[in-house]
Order: C-alpha cells, then sequence, then structure tokens
C-alpha cells in the first residue's frame, strides 16, 4: 500500500506514495541499492528512531517523528555512508528525496499526517 504524507502545520505535500517499512526485513533493507527516489516518493520506517545511509547511493531527507507525528528532528541531503545519532523522542522516521523539506518549507516541530492513496483509475485494456 502506498502512503500520501501531508506536513498538516504547513498544508503541503510532501508524498504522494510512500512506502511503510514496519517488518524487521524491510526497515533494515530500507533504501538500500536505490540509485533514485523520485518526487512523490517515500518511505516511512517505524518504529523507527536512528538510520544510517550506509550502502546507499543517494542523498535523502529525513524526518524523525514522535508519536503524534511532529517532526523532533529533520535532516535535509543527508549523505550516503553516514550513521544519525538516537532521537529518544521519536517512533519513527519519514526519508524523502533530497530537497523536499526545504521545498515544502517544512521545519522541527511540524506535524505530518498519513493517509492511503487513492489508487489511479485503471484504464481498459
Amino acid at each position: 500500500m502506498r502512503w500520501k504524507v501531508t506536513n498538516e502545520t504547513r498544508q503541503r505535500p510532501l508524498a504522494d506514495r510512500a512506502e511503510k517499512a514496519t517488518s524487521f526485513a524491510h526497515r533494515f533493507k530500507g533504501l538500500m541499492g536505490r540509485t533514485e527516489l523520485a518526487v512523490g516518493e517515500g518511505l516511512h520506517i517505524q518504529p523507527c528512531n536512528s538510520i544510517h545511509t550506509f550502502f546507499m547511493r543517494i542523498p535523502i531527507d529525513v524526518a524523525f517523528l514522535d508519536a503524534q507525528g511532529r517532526i523532533v528532528k529533520q535532516m535535509m541531503a543527508l549523505p550516503p555512508w553516514r550513521a544519525t545519532s538516537v532521537y529518544l523522542q521519536a517512533r519513527s522516521v519519514l526519508e524523502l528525496p533530497a530537497g523536499v523539506l526545504a521545498a515544502s518549507g517544512t521545519q522541527e516541530g511540524d506535524r505530518l499526517s498519513f493517509e492511503p492513496a487513492s489508487s489511479a483509475p485503471m484504464s481498459p485494456g
């Protein structure tokens, strides 16, 4: 299932087809090996309070979220081969293409919402 992520504080969309990673295997793999993360895509990792970008090929924007979906820490264009600190208030992490947080004006303290993305109607074949 894909998710629509909105910055409720600023009324700005952040992703319209984000994935959720809740299993150990999906959280562990994350975005490793991806050669791109297109605008509109993202990965919401839950539970999570620290990430690494080892074996990744692209920089990413990162938002650490508390239990209410408020950003407790954000990082812009985190490059490959880095590890973050542990953020004890964080319950999940949203990974987005580099530049999305700045372009949307997103800031620490903003509240994000997640809702199922509506599926595009299938065209008759």
